[in-house]
């Protein structure tokens, strides 16, 4: 089966419904999202998105904040873009019916979050994405040049190599052509051809065990352009949440948004002391990476599962008032956070490196391009500023629909791709060849590639995990399609690259921290 468009989108949080919206008016649009269309990292975001919107802030100063946080590793000119661009994106979210908080005098109320030095954060409660998501998915909905496909896995983007040319990385002009599409309640691949396609299919989170991000984070888009021979780059900077709720064994763990230190939320050991300001002069507010460490650094000295997020010397109603949902959930575990502490523990989060892309977000394939967590700009550096994600992939979406609609008169659709081939494959006789792979891949990812890493780590990391890649291949040339199987082989594509990376990166910088070279960690200071 073939379905024809002109833009393929495979992904339906903020940068590829805001995408789709932008381009709708001029082509056709085709979604395809593996599950729900609402259900994806964006609607998971709680603290919010960040934009120079009063005085005293202004641009130079969250540059500044973005460059610090980045250590040293950021594009300034991708750092510039998205900072000066972004209060007119948020305009077009407000157009498109986004609620940030107001205070009594009808000001944006602006929250501050680890990193920054300014107020600069707007916000809805504590459910910024999850209303980001509503206002864009229901514009989506009602338009009439977008097909949405639930339920449909993008299998690999097709390129030359569907046309049996040889294709390798130093293979000039490599171009994409569309998608092998697996739906999931008929068991079909569709051949989806289109002009342009956009990888918009977020995070990597659960190759770790312990994760914020929802189940359908399985770094699907970063894989298919690793096996179509285009560039990835930064996989080794995995930003881990200094602060998850620490309930075992819920998936993905509920996330205690970085806005609740910013609005003054002390970290603290088990005795109830406070650590932070060992490690940071900006003490519990200090940059990710350094608020990860010192947790891990303290619950390794303790033996302690967990430390404590203390937001108890606060007003009861504010605290209610700004975090109705953290409340809410805390309460549903025995928690009342206004007279309890918090039991936190640090929680793979965010994946600062993916897909390189130019300022326009195009891949180095040509035709696709990859926006948001998905893709590498060279905004997040070493270690990605809180709430710079959303509206990241805010600008880099406007920045994608404008260079696709340029060059969308001289872009046509190719033929001569062949429907996907079915042949020699059936099913896996047992589930368990699949679930296995998948803990232990899990297991590699957390206990050798986590928050602190080694030489000796990473090379026993790469050793198991070509031991899973081996297998899981072998069952995947014979076997029909299913959702876990893809997920599982593009999760052990991503793991390769985040260990491969980490080896050749010999210092320690940002969100790469390994003990062979701790002397050389990138100062950090405000």
């Amino acid at each position: 089966m073939n379905l024809e468009t002109d833009f393929l989108v495979i992904g339906s949080g903020i940068a590829g419904l805001s995408f789709a919206l932008k381009v709708a008016e001029h082509g056709k649009v085709v979604i395809v999202t593996k599950g729900e269309i609402s259900e994806c990292n964006t609607q998971y975001a709680q603290g919010g998105i960040c934009s120079v919107t009063y005085e005293p802030d202004n641009f130079e100063k969250h540059i500044h904040d973005t460059l610090v946080c980045g250590a040293g590793e950021c594009d300034e000119e991708a750092v510039r873009l998205v900072v000066t661009r972004a209060p007119e994106l948020i305009k077009q979210l407000i157009q498109w019916g986004v609620k940030f908080d107001k205070d009594k005098t009808g000001r944006y109320e602006l929250a501050r979050e680890g990193g920054h030095s300014e107020h600069r954060i707007l916000h809805h409660k504590d459910n910024t994405g999850d209303e980001i998501e509503r206002a864009l998915v229901s514009q989506v909905k009602r338009h009439r040049n977008i097909e949405i496909l639930e339920h449909h896995f993008a299998v690999d983007v097709l390129t030359q190599h569907h046309l049996g040319q040889l294709v390798k990385k130093s293979t000039p002009g490599i171009e994409c052509y569309g998608a092998y599409v697996l739906n999931l309640k008929k068991q079909q691949v569709v051949t989806v051809l289109s002009r342009f396609t956009v990888l918009a299919t977020g995070g990597v989170g659960n190759i770790y065990h312990t994760t914020t991000n929802p189940s359908v984070a399985t770094g699907d888009g970063i894989a298919m352009v690793h096996r179509a021979k285009g560039v990835i780059e930064n996989m080794e900077y995995i930003q881990f949440h200094p602060t998850s709720l620490h309930n075992p064994g819920e998936r993905p763990s509920f996330l205690i948004t970085e806005a609740m230190r910013g609005f003054g939320a002390i970290l603290k050991t088990q005795d109830g002391k406070e650590f932070m300001h060992k490690y940071h002069p900006m003490g519990s507010i200090a940059p990710r990476d350094v608020t990860a460490r010192g947790i891990d650094n303290e619950m390794k000295i303790s033996g302690h599962d967990f430390v404590y997020l203390d937001v108890t010397h606060k007003d009861p109603k504010d605290i209610v008032a700004h975090f109705p949902n953290i409340y809410q959930k805390c309460l549903s575990e025995g928690i009342d956070i206004t007279k309890d502490m918090i039991p936190v523990v640090p929680a793979a989060h965010y994946c600062c490196g993916g897909v390189k892309v130019d300022l326009n977000g195009q891949t180095s394939i040509r035709r696709l391009y990859a926006l948001g967590e998905t893709s590498c700009t060279g905004l997040h550096g070493a270690n990605r500023l809180a709430s710079n994600s959303l509206i990241e992939a805010a600008v880099y979406a406007d920045q994608a629909a404008r260079h696709t609609l340029s060059l969308l008169a001289e872009t046509g659709l190719q033929e001569g791709i062949p429907a996907w081939d079915y042949e020699g494959t059936s099913h896996p006789e047992e589930m368990v060849l699949i679930t296995q792979n998948y803990k232990e891949m899990q297991q590699i990812m957390s206990n050798y590639v986590g928050i602190v890493r080694s030489d000796l780590r990473l090379a026993r990391a790469k050793r198991r995990l070509e031991i899973i890649f081996k297998e899981t291949e072998e069952l995947y040339l014979t076997s029909t399609l299913s959702q876990t199987l893809c997920e599982l082989r593009n999760m052990i594509a991503v793991g390769y690259l985040i260990i491969k990376q980490a080896q050749q990166k010999k210092e320690s910088v940002g969100l790469h921290y390994t003990l062979d070279y701790p002397a050389s960690v990138k100062a950090k200071e405000f």
